[in-house]
């Protein structure tokens, strides 16, 4: 019973060690200050602004917040105070009450204010108090009218505004953690914390620029804002702004309306009148009046925690309700979505979240049609060629389907003609079903609107269909996905014989196939790879050696067979080197260079000929096993001794350039053939 006390004792140790992010920040920001001397802390500040910041490893060396340069300054960390004559900040700050405290760090108009609120005494008198105390350029920031009515009447209102920036107890920054709420003096009406992984603490959006100033009654931290309360939730915003009417609209067909009413931490970036106004009226019509599709629209404007505009720094990744992900950013004062400066009007406070005007509507994938998928990507081409053809309404309707969209750089010459033929190969690019490409396996066969097949090949480094390969990842809409993909389809039109038979470049090889009885096996089902050699590479052989092949049926069938693979690849598959096996038992090597497809380092002058059973290459020379290959000599077979000896050609020549060797030398050379002599 006593072995778990030192267990015990170890966890709190390790929980009181552990730091909360903002004094880790501190803590780097110590680090990079300590050669100027104890206590100085690295800030980064704005170069043109007064904003500063601690500093984390990251922005230490990028040297930018939001995008902008900053310079380092070096200044006395929270608590400490120069002496004349020493280095660093030696002395720590005296310990004061508070209303002596907020003279020294920096808030000598919350104490001003304090004094003329009859705050004074509470807060130079005995107890235990953390105030938020707004920095002097916070107050100097609020609009005459908002300052003026705080300071008239008889002050009650300056008080109660002082008093919502304090809570009854010592606060930390280790206790102010991310999400939670604080009782405020005033009324209990309570105060929003945020404590961000990046260091940044915010107090209902305030961000906290120097804490923990100790006092001996409680505890002083110094915010860049003048806090005010907040009694609204995120769905009472909307209601009452008069900008959000289409939002309303749109939450109450939506039925988010309890959710942006309840408990909880969230942001809504919530599209204005404007944002909504922006886009196509048939694109918003169609979006509104389909629930999973103005669901989905929603849910991508909320994201599934509260993030202050203080707190954002630098790009981040934020996922929303719907399971999408937006790039959260700034620039400069701006805060950008997606990298673009839309939000009009930032940290709007609610009891669950925070809000931010947005004057650009973020429609997700999954609210659009294959179409306009297809605009927005790197396939626009490809959607001008679907609608020059009339099949627009195949993209943009409720039918569920796949588009296999070539990429833009596949038509860098130009559009094809449209004809009906053309327009008969562009239906094979629409596929029957959505599909996702994650789900797709080798030998799947997809049905398209043309009535053909198409097969399915998952190699190591690719996913292709036909001999089309996917080049980006899915775009997956309300109901069709798109698959950009590499070049455009092929259909096969018949077997590896009957693609033979109908390209007249292959004529001498349809002879040859029929007269080695190969026939059969290249019309049957079955996953072939054939580097068909053309006319052109049999002309090119010498006659005496191609009336022998031609004469002599199992050898030129075991030569056919070499050419043939029994398993289908797609150039797409090709990196850098795959091996195949030949039907002759022998390897081929399929290798690419510089963009062409090479078969045993002979160049391929043409590519994915797709056959129903296989895929052919048409290559201008004949290949020839390793046994058929001519030897060196052709009056006697090769001496594997002399072969070696004259593999050592560098060794010979210093042989015989060197008196001494060259006898020796002489020697070695007779005795060999001596040896092969008697063999």
């Amino acid at each position: 019973m006593a072995r778990p006390l030192p267990l015990l004792l170890l966890a709190l140790g390790l929980a009181a060690a552990a730091k909360s992010p903002y004094q880790q920040v501190l803590q780097h920001s110590r680090l990079r200050g300590r050669q100027h001397g104890p206590n100085v802390c690295a800030v980064q500040k704005l170069i043109g602004t007064n904003r500063k910041y601690f500093t984390n490893c990251k922005q230490w060396y990028q040297r930018k917040i939001c995008g902008k340069s900053t310079v380092i300054s070096y200044e006395c960390c929270p608590g400490y105070e120069k002496v004349p004559g020493e280095k660093g900040c030696p002395a720590a700050l005296p310990l004061s009450n508070i209303y002596e405290t907020l003279g020294v760090v920096g808030s000598a108009t919350t104490q001003l204010y304090s004094d003329r609120s009859n705050l004074r005494p509470e807060i130079e008198g005995p107890g235990s108090f953390t105030i938020f105390a707004p920095s002097n350029e916070a107050w100097a920031s609020l609009s005459a009218e908002t300052l003026d009515s705080l300071v008239s009447n008889v002050n009650i209102e300056l008080l109660n505004a002082l008093r919502y920036h304090m809570v009854d107890k010592r606060v930390l920054t280790d206790d102010l953690k991310h999400g939670t709420t604080l009782n405020s003096m005033y009324q209990n009406l309570p105060i929003q914390i945020h404590h961000y992984p990046n260091g940044i603490v915010t107090v209902n959006c305030a961000r906290l620029l120097k804490a923990d100033h100790h006092a001996t009654n409680g505890v002083v931290h110094v915010i860049d804002k003048v806090i005010a309360t907040t009694t609204n939730t995120i769905q009472q915003i909307i209601e009452t702004e008069d900008s959000l009417e289409t939002l309303r609209t749109a939450v109450a067909a939506s039925d988010l309306s309890s959710l942006l009413e309840s408990e909880g931490q969230y942001t809504l970036l919530a599209p204005t009148n404007e944002a909504f106004e922006k886009i196509p009226r048939e694109t918003l019509n169609r979006i509104l009046g389909d629930p999973e599709a103005l669901r989905d629209l929603l849910n991508h404007h909320i994201l599934k925690s509260a993030m202050c505009a203080e707190a954002i720094i630098a790009g981040l990744t934020m996922e929303t309700l719907e399971g999408t992900t937006l790039d959260v950013g700034c620039s400069g004062e701006e805060l950008t979505l997606n990298g673009k400066p839309i939000i009009a009007n930032k940290d709007v406070l609610a009891t669950n979240g925070v809000v931010h005007f947005v004057n650009e509507l973020l429609i997700p994938d999954s609210a659009k049609t294959v179409f306009e998928l297809a605009q927005e990507s790197e396939v626009s081409k490809s959607t001008d060629l679907f609608r020059q053809a009339g099949l627009s309404s195949h993209l943009t309707g409720s039918e569920r389907v796949t588009l296999l969209a070539p990429v833009n750089n596949v038509f860098k010459d130009g559009l094809p003609i449209i004809d009906s033929n053309m327009r008969n190969l562009l239906l094979n690019h629409i596929v029957k079903d959505q599909l996702s490409s994650k789900y797709l396996y080798h030998g799947q066969k997809l049905q398209t609107l043309g009535d053909k097949e198409l097969r399915v090949f998952v190699y190591r480094n690719n996913l292709c269909i036909e001999n089309a390969c996917i080049a980006a990842h899915d775009k997956r809409g309300r109901f069709g996905t798109l698959f950009s993909v590499d070049k455009m389809l092929t259909p096969p039109t018949g077997s590896v014989m009957d693609v033979l038979k109908a390209d007249h470049r292959f004529s001498t090889l349809v002879a040859a196939i029929q007269s080695a009885g190969l026939t059969e096996n290249l019309n049957r089902p079955g996953t072939f790879t054939v580097f068909a050699p053309t006319n052109e590479a049999f002309r090119a052989m010498p006659q005496g050696e191609l009336n022998k092949l031609m004469g002599n049926a199992k050898e030129l069938a075991n030569i056919l067979k070499f050419h043939v693979a029994d398993e289908i690849l797609v150039s797409g598959a090709v990196n850098a080197l795959v091996r195949l096996k030949s039907m002759q038992g022998d390897k081929l090597e399929v290798s690419m260079k510089n963009n062409v497809i090479h078969i045993n380092k002979e160049p391929v002058a043409e590519s994915d000929i797709m056959a129903t059973n296989g895929v052919i290459y048409a290559v201008n020379s004949v290949l020839q096993p390793q046994a058929s290959r001519p030897q060196e000599r052709g009056d006697e077979p090769a001496d594997p001794a002399l072969e070696i000896f004259k593999q050592a050609s560098a060794l010979s020549k210093v042989s015989q350039r060197n008196p001494r060797l060259a006898p020796v030398y002489s020697r070695i050379l007779a005795r060999m053939k001596e040896s092969s002599g008697t063999l």
